[in-house]
């Protein structure tokens, strides 16, 4: 196509002549009578009307299921026409020309995303005053008049004020300047200035810099997607700026425009960029995320581009999206949101392709957008004559490679992960075009499933090349119930990332352990995993752990359900088949009891080994459990979490070895004293073993070896200020928390006394640690969501806090007037609904009652849930405080005050109904 300038000159005439033309009339027809301040009132009370009006209509069509793409143009229409008018009004009745050299032009046009003739609600809007050489001091006033009218409306405007020369020369220098003139648009005043800039911004500007255009943009994404997530997986998505968003489509077409020189996404057909299916595609992407993010802008009355647990639910409601299938509604609506994203990748892999065999693009640029893990040859791929390797790149060796033998279709991915190669995208366009070759025979073929099996074990790699068979759909078209959960969003705040994408990056976690690369973050798992005999069967179940998610049943039941089926298929032994179905079912036992249970009570510990039976499961479930927790998502695996499991594990593995516990138990603890004692060279001997003594063995096997120098630390500065009540804080930006160690004398109360405190604070604890020293001291590390991303800022906060805390306990403070203050006067999310539980258990344990509690999180539920069992005259001996995002799990171990269970049914109906009362309000018991 030979276009005549890549900045748009639109006539007048192709505007919506009817809005503009009677908002101008009705401007013009004010009475001449008027002064200029009636005069410029009367203008805005109209142009708010219109704009008001449109906005109103606009929402109404959206809600009744109307075009995204629709209401965005007759937004930026209601915008033109309002601009138009309100220059019409300034250049003839308050800044007439008359009397002004003939020389004075004046051009308005818009740019940007307003220049694209699309703009949601909170938008900028985008104009450009555009002069011939430079601003006269009539122009400037006509500029600044509109100025004032636009921002009297309430319009958040972005403007330039430059000559046609220095539009070029500031696009020479600056990228942005650059893109938003590209997309520049004629509203009002003299057409020939906006001819005259189109016609030099493609000679001077867009003449032979295609290429260096193509490789900026595409740099500026990477970059973008550095600071929204690079995921497009990520649960809480930016619809404008993340991964698979509009501003990648956005991207695509700048990208496309420049290179191909087109008006119009749909000429890009046209130029063999798109089939015709591809641009039907990208249409209905475009669609679907403008519609999100107009309604997103009216729900909020303001621009708001992330999509929060919050508004997903109310937009989800609005486009009417219904529970079906084990999904809710806005999880299916997230679904959906999560495939047009993927959508959005295919079309930026088309994209880059076609750059690249014009030459438009360096291909080191393709491997960063694509993901690489390239090696420097170029030779044809050994072992086959169906696909040969093109700039490091496999790719196929003629276009009937999948026709006439469909097993290609996974053979191409493990070739790709035996000789470690990216995929060429043509071969991954040929692939998508070739899904339906992918059916039942293929789906039960020997060499096909051997194949399937090779790559998921393939340790080096695994990750990297399923997710391509992904993004291909191949993998949901050959193992069917992996497609269902593809794209499938948890509405939870604890998960990080789709079903799906925790899937791939848990099997990526187990061929990093198995490869040695995290030996010092998961040293257990490390080493127990060369001595494992069914390493198959554990990538089989890590990739299968979640795959029965979204359905009415227990998932881990209907994953086992659906592994029996589907492991056959893969040539798997019986044992392994039974190995994977006992993983599936068992996937959480792990991680519940070490978090959730007092796993110093020998009956947690022989109730765990009953349901695991074996040393080789126990490795199993454990490597398992560490791969399912890391993936969760960035900050969710810590210290605490590695050493709660690792303790299990110990227990149990003494007990399922057949040894005894007490025996291993106590060789540990000395073990454990040991590494502290090396960690503290200056200590005299005699010190040591009097600061050990004041230790129970439960808290050596419990606490990891910095907490424990940190708790010498404070013992030690306690002992120098010769007072029992002292604190300590530090922060953890990582992980989002604080954590605020309090040292004081213990007693039943402490805990209730202490999270109280934090809650008149505001602070909102998360976990929670709870230990008791030999001589009577008590020792709880709270973690606090962190309120601050400034270190000093948030170390200001937690100081307070812990003042707070230490009045509290000091009597100076009357905690229940505090934090019921505090209560009334917070905020409470309604995003999430959990329904409150209480489960009172007395053969988990021979010593205590275990009560746990689960419910909606909230600032103070902790305080107000051990009040409860303060005033009903119960003693918490351990406690379990952990918080999966919105959802609080809290177990307490406790005793009545004769040291006995809580046995009567009564009294145990009684506390359940008073726990239940927490989630309702104020318990009638705090």
């Amino acid at each position: 196509m030979n276009a005549s300038a890549a900045v748009r000159a639109t006539d007048p005439a192709a505007t919506p002549q009817a809005a503009r033309a009677s908002l101008a009339e009705a401007i013009l027809a004010l009475p001449p009578t008027l002064k200029e301040p009636e005069l410029k009132a009367e203008a805005s009370r109209i142009c708010k009307a219109h704009l008001a009006d449109v906005r109103s209509a606009a929402r109404a069509a959206l809600e009744a299921g109307g075009s995204g793409l629709t209401c965005a143009e007759n937004l930026s229409m209601a915008q033109d026409a309002v601009i138009m008018a309100l220059h019409e009004l300034t250049t003839v009745r308050i800044h007439p020309a008359t009397g002004r050299p003939t020389g004075e032009r004046i051009a308005i046009c818009a740019t940007g995303g307003y220049g694209r003739g699309t703009m949601a609600p909170g938008s900028d809007v985008d104009i450009l005053f555009l002069f011939p050489v430079k601003q006269t001091q009539w122009s400037q006033r006509v500029a600044e008049t509109m100025l004032y009218f636009l921002w009297d409306l309430g319009v958040k405007v972005g403007h330039a004020t430059r000559s046609v020369e220095e539009c070029i020369r500031e696009a020479e220098k600056d990228l942005t300047i650059r893109t938003a003139l590209l997309e520049s648009r004629f509203l009002a005043g003299d057409i020939a200035l906006h001819q005259d800039l189109a016609a030099r911004f493609d000679r001077e500007i867009m003449k032979g810099t295609a290429a260096d255009y193509a490789h900026a943009k595409l740099d500026e994404r990477e970059q973008r997607l550095r600071k929204a997530g690079t995921s497009r997986y990520l649960v809480e998505p930016n619809v404008k700026e993340g991964k698979g968003g509009l501003r990648d489509l956005n991207t695509l077409f700048w990208i496309a425009k420049y290179v191909y020189r087109v008006q119009d996404p749909a000429e890009l057909v046209e130029e063999g960029l798109f089939t015709p299916a591809e641009f039907a595609l990208f249409s209905r992407c475009e669609d679907f995320l403008w519609r999100t993010r107009c309604m997103m802008h009216f729900i909020a009355g303001r621009a708001e581009e992330r999509l929060s647990f919050d508004m997903q639910r109310q937009v989800a409601a609005k486009f009417r999206y219904r529970a079906h299938g084990g999904l809710s509604a806005v999880e299916r609506f997230m679904k959906h949101y999560f495939l047009v994203a993927k959508d959005v990748g295919d079309l930026t892999a088309i994209v880059c392709a076609a750059l690249e065999a014009r030459e438009q693009k360096p291909r080191a640029m393709l491997d960063r957008v694509l993901g690489s893990f390239r090696r420097s040859r170029r030779r044809a791929l050994s072992g086959t004559h169906d696909f040969l390797i093109d700039h490091d790149r496999i790719t196929v060796a003629s276009d009937d490679v999948f026709s006439k033998d469909p097993v290609n279709l996974v053979r191409l991915f493990w070739f790709a992960a035996q000789n470690q190669l990216e995929l060429h995208p043509d071969a991954k366009r040929l692939v998508t075009l070739s899904l339906r070759r992918i059916d039942g025979k293929l789906r039960t073929d020997p060499e096909a499933n051997r194949l399937f099996l090779d790559i998921l074990c393939t340790k080096s790699v695994n990750e990297i090349v399923l997710r391509r068979m992904h993004e291909t759909g191949v993998l949901g078209r050959f193992i069917p119930d992996f497609g269902r959960i593809q794209a499938m969003m948890q509405f939870s705040s604890y998960h990080h990332y789709t079903v799906d994408e925790h899937t791939l990056r848990a099997v990526g976690v187990l061929g990093e352990i198995e490869s040695g690369r995290l030996k010092d973050e998961h040293p257990v798992a490390n080493e127990i995993f060369p001595a494992l005999q069914n390493k198959r069967a554990l990538y089989v179940a890590l990739f299968l752990h979640d795959i029965g998610k979204g359905r009415d049943e227990d998932h881990s039941i209907v994953g086992a359900r659906i592994a029996r089926d589907l492991c056959p298929r893969f040539g798997l032994t019986d044992a392994e088949i039974e190995t994977i179905v006992w993983l599936i079912e068992k996937h959480l036992l792990m991680s519940n009891v070490a978090q959730h249970r007092d796993i110093t009570d020998p009956k947690t510990v022989e109730s765990f080994c009953a349901e695991v039976q074996t040393l080789e499961r126990l490795r199993l479930l454990l490597v398992l459990t560490v791969c399912d927790i890391k993936a969760v998502g960035p900050g969710v695996w810590n210290g605490w979490k590695g050493q709660l499991l690792r303790a299990l594990y110990w227990e149990a593995e003494v007990i399922l070895a057949g040894g005894h516990s007490a025996v291993n138990r106590k060789e540990r603890v000395l073990a454990a004293q040991q590494e502290l004692r090396e960690a503290l060279p200056d200590v005299s001997e005699a010190d040591f073993l009097a600061y050990s003594a004041r230790h129970y063995p439960a808290y050596w096997l419990k606490v990891d070896r910095d907490r424990k120098i940190k708790h010498w630390q404070l013992i030690a500065k306690a002992a120098l200020q010769d007072d029992v009540l002292v604190t300590d804080i530090e922060t953890n930006a990582f992980r989002g928390v604080t954590e605020l160690t309090v040292m004081a004398l213990d007693h039943p109360r402490l805990l209730a006394i202490i999270t109280g405190a934090c809650a008149s604070a505001g602070a909102n604890i998360v976990e929670a640690q709870i230990f008791t020293t030999t001589d009577g001291l008590a020792l709880d590390t709270i973690f606090i969501s962190r309120a601050f991303k400034d270190d000093e800022d948030e170390l200001r906060r937690a100081e307070r806090v812990a003042k707070r805390i230490i009045q509290t306990l000091k009597g100076e403070i009357r905690l229940p007037e505090e934090v019921a203050s505090r209560e009334a006067s917070g905020e409470r999310s309604d995003a999430f609904t959990i329904a409150p539980e209480v489960v009172i258990d007395n053969p988990l344990s021979d010593k205590s009652t275990v009560i746990e509690v689960t419910g909606l999180d909230r600032t103070g539920l902790l305080y107000d849930l051990t009040t409860v069992l303060g005033r009903m005259n119960l003693n918490i001996n351990s406690a379990r405080i952990v918080t999966f995002g919105e959802k609080a799990v809290d177990v307490f171990y406790v005793t009545d005050l004769t040291g006995g269970k809580v046995m009567q049914p009564q009294r145990q109906a009684a506390l359940k109904q008073n726990l239940l009362k927490v989630f309702e309000g104020r318990s009638d018991s705090a």
